[in-house]
């Protein structure tokens, strides 16, 4: 398996390739039937289950990207990457969500990490569609779920759980030092610092 490069063209980012479709099928008991369910719907979300292909799991969007960037700029990069109704959804290793919350709570940045969930065996999480929507074809569906780096390999490289602890606590040192700044120099600019990650695939 490789890691993904991060220099790809945002075109890249939000095309899911044949293969990654493959890849997203595979988590369903009949693969065949969802590649077939989404020729015939290709701008539909799709709900899928978790736990044999991947997990997944969703922060709070600014959250998300800051743990994204540090994936990005500092890491080994990520796997798959959705954005869906004002979450980031993660696509990581089988087991990552049964260990994550242990890791988290035994760090003890638990209560740092805001609203973070994980989703695994049993669980389903909505995904995006495979194609990309135009603004003209379904202009809700595309704003509220989209692919920022999209499944491009039947074998993607996918974060196992002390990557995704690695990225958490990042994310929440850079929330924490923002906030400081934020109080230090009320006049600032306090935006947060927000990254399209689409813009490195």
């Amino acid at each position: 398996m490789s890691i993904p490069s991060p220099h790809h063209s945002a075109r890249d980012a939000c095309a899911v390739t044949a293969d990654g479709a493959a890849w997203l099928a595979s988590a369903e008991t009949y693969p065949r039937s969802a590649l077939a369910h989404w020729r015939s719907r290709p701008c539909a979300p799709a709900v899928l289950p978790c736990g044999s292909a991947f997990d997944v799991i969703s922060a709070p969007a600014v959250f998300g990207r800051r743990m994204l960037d540090h994936l990005w700029e500092e890491g080994p990069g990520s796997g798959p990457v959705a954005a869906h109704r004002g979450r980031v959804l993660l696509f990581t290793a089988p087991g990552t969500a049964q260990r994550l919350p242990s890791l988290l709570a035994w760090e003890e940045w638990g209560r740092t990490v805001p609203s973070v969930l994980c989703h695994g065996t049993g669980d389903a999480v909505t995904v995006p569609p495979p194609s990309v929507s135009t603004p003209d074809a379904a202009p809700a569906t595309h704003l509220e779920s989209r692919w920022l780096v999209a499944p491009d390999t039947r074998h993607p490289w996918l974060p196992g759980p002390e990557v995704m602890l690695w990225a958490c606590v990042r994310a929440a040192r850079a929330a924490a030092s923002a906030a400081v700044r934020i109080s230090i120099f009320p006049r600032g600019d306090q935006d947060a610092k927000v990254y399209d990650v689409s813009r490195r695939r």
